[in-house]
């Protein structure tokens, strides 16, 4: 029993490793070959798990071998379009001005009723605002709407917001993130002052965070509220 435990521990460190190293897309965004890799380490990675008998070399090296040739074909991919196009395929324009693309969503074996639910996915009820729909080589929906049913933005109105940058996290469950201090060019000391205009210190903060404004937000953690 500790032995395939241990054995357990082992792949799926090995799993995790590599699945890291393939990148951060997530499921439905992966392609044909990422996705049929994954799938094989998941089996190859339980075969040594379930049978004791079989060295766990069984599973790691096939698993390595995956990994170089997901980033083999990668590499290939960054380097050729038509080897791109080969394994990942191309795009495919299902809504065309206007219009559905009958001969594409038969070729793509789409039916009508997954255009709509991909198309309420991407908060479209009705199918008539659709200027076109593409079929990623991921499979996801990419939309673009007729220019009359497009949510409006500041330019249209002639307006240009001032710049908002991105929000930071500055204590996350009472840990310090000193990364982020550091790349504000700020200290702990500075922390402390901001902080202490919420009564307590930087420990005691479940989330305190900063934005591109500079307004700062701080939530005491609700424990250290029930021990006072």
């Amino acid at each position: 029993m500790l032995l395939s435990f241990i054995r357990t521990i082992i792949l799926y460190i090995i799993v995790l490793i590599v699945m890291r190293l393939m990148g951060k897309r997530e499921i439905g965004q992966l392609q044909p070959f990422e996705l049929a890799i994954s799938i094989m380490i998941a089996d190859l990675a339980t075969i040594p798990m379930a049978e004791p008998g079989i060295p766990i070399s069984n599973g790691i090296i096939p698993i390595l071998g995956l990994l170089v040739m997901h980033l083999t074909i990668s590499l290939l991919n960054l380097k050729s379009v038509k080897i791109r196009e080969l394994v990942c395929g191309k795009p495919s324009i299902l809504i065309y001005r206007g219009r559905i693309d009958e001969q594409k969503m038969k070729k793509e074996r789409f039916t009508i009723n997954e255009l709509e639910e991909r198309l309420r996915g991407n908060n479209i009820s009705n199918i008539g605002d659709v200027e076109y729909a593409i079929l990623e080589t991921s499979g996801q929906i990419t939309v673009i709407q007729k220019p009359n049913k497009r949510n409006t933005i500041p330019e249209d109105f002639g307006i240009m917001p001032d710049y908002e940058g991105i929000s930071y996290d500055l204590v996350v469950d009472g840990k310090i993130m000193k990364d982020n201090l550091d790349k504000l060019g700020k200290d702990y000391n500075w922390l402390v002052k901001q902080v202490e205009k919420f009564n307590i210190m930087p420990e005691e903060a479940l989330l305190a965070t900063i934005d591109g404004k500079g307004n700062f937000f701080c939530q005491e953690k609700s424990i250290k509220k029930k021990n006072k």
